[in-house]
């Protein structure tokens, strides 16, 4: 707004027959501008010094001859031809130069950048686009000319920066779920394979299906491993062997058809998990009874293709070991042999633990 510096001089003349004539001289100043004594002039006032807080809203404020502006602190202001007010002649109503402003055209036309509205007292006044056209696909929050979109967990924004996209966690990285990740929309799961159930929101556990009872036959029993179970013999022994314990068979020495066979057989079962580290220690045999001047030895009979090997770590221990990676689901049967010498006494003795190995599906 652009007020013109009017000078007004009023001259009055009082003509009198006994004194002399005299003038009588009166300076006024327009709004915007006040009287100089030592310049004799008007000089434009700086309402930006003088007004407390002349612009509101987080607005700055921009002096110019004969008001002011209040534009946005992003507003670019080029400021050029700087003259100042020629001085006053008396009688003679001066108009004073002025400030160039090349503001952008929208100013100059008085209205508000985008963003902001004119209110009631001619000022710039904050519009909150997010009350007013609800922008934003999912958050808005309003900053002073503008506002800022921001999307629901799960999303992100587009490059237009209004709209959401979902985000697909599953794609980031493989170690979202240990065993299978489905993205949905805002969110992800994850998923186990048969025999697992989800542990918390990303492992899988091996679900136990003997403990629910009745899986096998009455005359089996049941046997859990990673992935799922198996039914196996509640008496595994076959003749000429007899039954002495839930899983040692006996071959009395007394049965002819028992010379030049093991004495006895021990079940034992295990499982083992896919691509399980390798070598890796898995199983220790050891003697049950210990006697004097006896001696033991342990071997691989029956059941290795290379996967397994035995270590001896004492006179009556040894420890198997896998030595190539197993990948499931299979079962391997492997024959531990343990033989039994007493020099003393003449005395030799064979026995052998047959391991049942199931290795699970998965590697968890």
């Amino acid at each position: 707004m652009l007020q013109w510096c009017l000078l007004v001089s009023i001259v009055f003349h009082t003509i009198s027959s006994q004194e002399i004539d005299e003038t009588i001289t009166y300076t006024q100043c327009t709004d915007g501008y006040q009287w100089d004594p030592e310049r004799q002039q008007c000089r434009d006032i700086d309402e930006c010094e003088t007004i407390p807080d002349a612009c509101k809203g987080e607005m700055k404020c921009i002096n110019h001859y004969g008001g002011y502006l209040c534009l946005p602190k992003t507003a670019v202001v080029f400021l050029n031809n700087v003259t100042t007010a020629p001085p006053l002649v008396p009688g003679h109503v001066p108009v004073p130069t002025r400030r160039s402003y090349p503001i952008l055209p929208h100013y100059q036309q008085r209205r508000c950048p985008h963003g902001f509205t004119l209110n009631e007292q001619n000022q710039c006044k904050d519009v909150n686009e997010c009350e007013t056209s609800a922008p934003c696909d999912h958050q808005c929050f309003n900053i002073v000319g503008s506002f800022i979109c921001q999307c629901d967990q799960g999303y992100e924004l587009n490059p237009d920066k209004v709209t959401c996209r979902d985000v697909d966690e599953c794609a980031y990285s493989s170690y979202m779920c240990q065993y299978q990740c489905i993205n949905e929309p805002g969110r992800y799961s994850c998923l186990c394979p048969e025999g697992y159930k989800l542990l918390g929101s990303r492992m899988c556990q091996d679900i136990n299906e003997c403990e629910g009872g009745s899986v096998c036959e009455e005359q089996e029993k049941c046997w859990n491993y990673h992935g799922g179970y198996r039914c196996y013999p509640r008496n595994p022994c076959h003749e000429p062997y007899t039954q002495m314990s839930e899983n040692r068979c006996v071959c009395p020495a007394a049965n002819a058809a028992c010379h030049d066979q093991p004495y006895s057989y021990v079940y034992k079962y295990m499982n083992v998990r896919s691509d399980r580290s390798v070598p890796s220690d898995i199983f220790q045999i050891q003697a049950t009874s210990v006697y004097p001047n006896t001696f033991n030895t342990f071997q691989i009979i029956s059941g290795n293709e290379g996967e397994f090997y035995l270590r001896q770590t004492s006179n009556v221990s040894a420890m198997l070991v896998l030595v190539k990676p197993l990948t499931g689901p299979k079962e391997y049967i492997v024959d531990l042999e343990m033989l039994t010498v007493n020099a003393i006494m003449n005395y030799r003795t064979v026995s052998v633990l047959r391991l049942t190995i199931v290795v699970g599906p998965y590697s968890f």
